[in-house]
């Protein structure tokens, strides 16, 4: 049960987190003062369980703020010591075993009919406990003629595993995205790997699947490879968050996720927040695997030079084709 006192702490700190680390500072302050109204006129005082204040107190940053990645988290287990400074030692083991418990987002790796390549990716588990598990399903997806990276069900994660998986789909190093970042008042770029373990991906055709619950990282992968054209985007406008932060402990149950930069494409200039990423075919979500999966056949078809070595690629192609067009 949580005391009027637990509440009121509970919210001032959330927003004095806000207030201090927020990317655009006038907005933060602006957050921060409506959040501290919003309390002292008794909006979260008929909270009776931390589930109800973080769902109440989300609701409202998200009314002031128009930013998706703000929100308040209860920790039933405790929350983590979570500061702005670098992770100690306790909160990388459990954040490590946290990912592991998950297989660091890589949730369905298959090879389909007619040798497509898919790989579901549920996060982007950070890469420096997710390198090898990647580096694993690239190489499995090198030997196909097409891929299909879906992240309809993927909801962000760390930028440095976009650069990883991105890498292997350009041969020259790439300039992929660029963030401002609040606290240390610079701009970091994302440019791919001069190296990768194993082969690349560089002539297959690539598809991206995403639907409205595609968030943040998730997003920045997509609008990167949407305007270098190097993906087909198949789906529904992603839900539209591109300030990165983190969460900070705000109570020994909660903690606040303070965005503290934002993206910056090198291409448009801008990003995708609040618009979501607009797929190259907008289409249901739930029709998104069975569209990119017929073009990619039609494409690896229509490559594939006349030789016998082909004959039974060239027969599961026509045996998919005809499964998608009964089942449609």
């Amino acid at each position: 049960m949580l005391t009027p006192e637990d509440i009121d702490s509970i919210v001032r700190n959330a927003a004095e987190k806000l207030h201090s680390h927020y990317v655009y500072p006038d907005r933060g302050e602006a957050i921060a003062q409506g959040l501290k109204t919003h309390l002292e006129q008794g909006r979260f005082q008929t909270c009776t369980t931390p589930e109800e204040l973080s769902e109440q107190v989300t609701a409202v940053l998200y009314e002031l703020s128009s930013d998706r990645h703000v929100r308040l988290r209860y920790h039933a287990a405790g929350a983590p010591e979570l500061s702005f400074d670098p992770p100690s030692e306790e909160v990388i083991r459990w954040w490590r075993e946290e990912e592991r418990s998950t297989n660091y987002g890589f949730n369905r790796l298959e090879r389909l009919k007619g040798n497509i390549g898919y790989l579901e990716l549920l996060s982007f588990s950070p890469a420096y406990f997710a390198a090898e598990t990647a580096i694993a399903a690239m190489q499995f997806l090198t030997n196909t003629d097409a891929v299909i990276i879906d992240l309809r069900k993927n909801g962000g994660g760390d930028p440095e595993m976009i650069q990883m998986i991105s890498s292997y789909f350009f041969d020259e190093v790439t300039h992929l995205n660029s963030f401002y970042h609040r606290p240390q008042d610079s701009t970091q770029q994302s440019w791919t790997l001069p190296y990768v373990p194993g082969k690349r991906l560089l002539k297959q055709p690539i598809y991206v699947l995403t639907s409205s619950y595609t968030f943040s990282a998730a997003e920045e992968f997509t609008y990167n490879l949407k305007n270098l054209k190097r993906a087909t985007i198949i789906g529904e406008v992603t839900r539209g968050g591109a300030h990165p932060g983190g969460n900070v402990k705000v109570h020994d149950l909660f903690t606040v996720f303070v965005p503290t930069g934002r993206a910056i494409n090198p291409i448009t200039g801008i990003n995708w927040e609040g618009t979501g990423v607009e797929p190259d075919i907008q289409i249901p979500a739930e029709q998104a695997l069975e569209h990119a999966y017929q073009d990619a056949l039609q494409k690896v078809l229509a490559s594939l030079p006349e030789h016998a070595a082909h004959d039974r690629q060239r027969k599961e192609i026509f045996e998919a084709r005809q499964t998608l067009v009964a089942e449609s």
